[in-house]
């Protein structure tokens, strides 16, 4: 979650608060972050792919992250972290709420996993720049998009990848991820602002201006039958690959 200027405040404090009061049941399959549970495979579809493309080599590796660092901003207790880290990525997860860090750090240690968690804005913290940076479901939740992106940027290294999801703003997304998704307990009640959501042509523009250029983006979408996966159908979610211009 991120909201404001990243060299001071991107992340809304309101915002890191209502994600912290998550953090004890963050790691629940069933709990209040079951939807994060859910999503986390495609999104690890997608990385990989993203990984495969970026890197020479990267499609017959194992480890295709091995020798290489990764930052994930916004890392909530670290579901996407452990992944990574897993890919063989010396892994660095920063998050806005102690909270989350503190539920993060505590599951990679009971998992034997050596991840770096450190809370606070990641403009202010003391990083340097990483191979594949990733941003998931996080600019959703910040005031000033721009310097948010600007500071994304300047973690990413000159050959690196980045990868973010968000969810788009569409009537649909108002409908099934705000008010459906609240109304039956798919999610916590406060947990998406519509008017804040992003969509696909918005987020190319800022990283643009950023001077990052997009390489891949792909729709997360829901069906009976097969729940959520990879679609061109952008109407609700989608995630997206990026490098420098």
């Amino acid at each position: 979650m991120g909201n404001a200027n990243l060299s001071n405040v991107t992340i809304r404090p309101e915002e890191a608060d209502f994600f912290a009061g998550l953090a004890r049941d963050w790691w629940n399959p069933k709990g209040p972050m079951a939807s994060l549970h859910q999503v986390n495979p495609v999104r690890l579809a997608f990385i990989r792919q993203a990984i495969d493309s970026h890197w020479p080599g990267a499609a017959q590796a194992t480890k295709p992250l091995a020798g290489k660092a990764a930052l994930d901003i916004g890392c909530g207790a670290g579901l996407l972290c452990e992944p990574l880290a897993r890919l063989g990525a010396s892994v660095t997860g920063v998050d806005a709420a102690a909270e989350n860090v503190a539920a993060a750090a505590a599951h990679a240690e009971g998992v034997g996993l050596d991840i770096r968690y450190m809370a606070g804005e990641v403009a202010a913290l003391d990083i340097c720049t990483f191979d594949l940076v990733a941003s998931v479901e996080v600019i959703e939740h910040v005031a000033d998009k721009p310097a948010f992106l600007r500071d994304v940027a300047a973690r990413l290294a000159p050959d690196g990848l980045l990868v973010m999801s968000t969810p788009n703003r569409t009537a649909a997304s108002r409908v099934l991820l705000v008010g459906a998704a609240e109304a039956v307990g798919y999610v916590p009640k406060g947990t998406h602002h519509w008017e804040d959501f992003v969509t696909p042509e918005e987020l190319e523009g800022l990283l643009a201006d950023a001077g990052l250029t997009v390489t891949a983006k792909r729709g997360i979408a829901w069906r009976p039958g097969k729940g959520l996966h990879l679609s061109d159908d952008m109407a609700l979610n989608y995630i997206l690959s990026a490098r420098r211009v």
